[in-house]
């Protein structure tokens, strides 16, 4: 689920090679050249809204202007940077790659960068994200013109690594700490501010790189970011967390009340048939038809996407929505979610699916779906 984006992201991203080592990301463009055997090189934009693109490939996370990779074939990897040549010092700890430049002169650096290599065909990877401008001189500059493999690197993504894996399941444990202490503060008798910065301080202990939460105050019907302080307590409080770790999204709805509460718990049987449907080969819009036909009326923000992949995005592709021929692939991770809203209440839980060759492990759930 999309939520609003900070203006600046001031968490940590250093490259953490023991993590995710160089040859990590020099399989992943090994594996773009086996799919695209006759590209000379990649061309990559992302900026601070979109770049798990770049940092699948380079593990750079742009923190304010956007960065351009050159990743040929053969040769040395360079990394264009923006904000000047000041900002290289404070770049060169996020990634691997060890030729960093400003990023300037686009179109002029583009094709002596494309000469160098050969000439040929170089392609895209983020072209959708580029200023009109910006994509316009990279065109200019590769006589040969150029297109765009934005999806081919996206359905690389879509299977996760055994490293990309355990990062994951950090994420979802920090989602996990995050929604405990937003849980017992909202026991406690928080107001509905406290208890979501409580969850918000557990994240960042664990060093989480970003947070982004929405809650809501009429029962679950909408959801809001903060704009003003609410002292008052919530009961019910249904949130929405989002917590990245190590470059990677673990996200999760959940109800907090000091008493039982029916919609919940009815959305939270939906979603365990959901989960148990979500197999290697099963069809997205499948998924997405057997929770509309639960007899149970949408909730609003959740009738028309009933969740997607997710990874270094927080919504990656395929979209779990009705009509997708797309199929869950093993290897791959998906958000479910489930919200219903009618007269006696309204609700929204969800789930973190790691799928297998067979069966699958639920990573994260809401407590109604346990």
């Amino acid at each position: 689920m999309l939520a609003m984006n900070p203006t600046l992201l001031v968490g940590p991203a250093d490259w953490n090679a023991a993590r995710m080592p160089k040859a990590e990301f020099v399989a992943r463009a090994g594996a773009l050249w086996r799919d695209i055997p006759s590209a000379t090189g990649v061309i990559v934009y992302g900026d601070r809204v979109n770049h798990a693109e770049l940092a699948y490939l380079t593990n750079f996370t742009p923190k304010l202007e956007a960065a351009l990779a050159l990743i040929p074939r053969d040769g040395t990897p360079q990394l264009l940077v923006g904000g000047g040549v000041n900002m290289l010092p404070a770049a060169r700890s996020l990634t691997f790659i060890e030729e960093l430049r400003p990023l300037r002169n686009v179109g002029k650096t583009v094709a002596e960068w494309a000469r160098a290599h050969g000439g040929g065909a170089p392609v895209l990877i983020g072209s959708a994200f580029m200023p009109y401008g910006f994509h316009q001189e990279i065109a200019a500059a590769l006589a040969s013109g150029v297109k765009d493999k934005t999806a081919e690197l996206r359905r690389l993504m879509g299977r996760k690594s055994a490293r990309e894996l355990a990062v994951l399941r950090e994420a979802c444990a920090a989602l996990d700490a995050t929604v405990a202490a937003m849980r017992a503060a909202q026991g406690s008798g928080a107001g509905a501010t406290a208890a979501v910065l409580a969850g918000e301080q557990a994240a960042n202990r664990r060093g989480a790189q970003d947070i982004r939460t929405l809650f809501s105050l009429d029962g679950g019907r909408t959801l809001r970011p903060f704009e003003a302080l609410v002292e008052r307590a919530v009961d019910p409080l249904q949130v929405y967390v989002a917590v990245r770790q190590l470059g990677y999204w673990a996200e999760g709805f959940a109800v907090l009340a000091t008493s039982p509460q029916p919609c919940a718990e009815r959305a939270g049987d939906v979603l365990r048939r959901a989960v148990a449907r979500t197999q290697a080969g099963e069809r997205c819009g499948e998924i997405a038809r057997g929770i509309a036909q639960a007899g149970h009326p949408p909730h609003p923000v959740t009738a028309r996407v009933a969740g997607n992949a997710i990874g270094l995005a927080i919504e990656e592709h395929p979209l779990i929505v009705a009509g997708c021929e797309a199929r869950i692939e093993p290897g791959g991770v998906y958000g479910l979610r489930v919200g219903l809203s009618d007269q006696r209440g309204h609700a929204i839980v969800s789930a973190m699916v790691a799928v297998h060759e067979q069966g699958n492990e639920v990573l994260w759930s809401s407590p109604e779906a346990a």
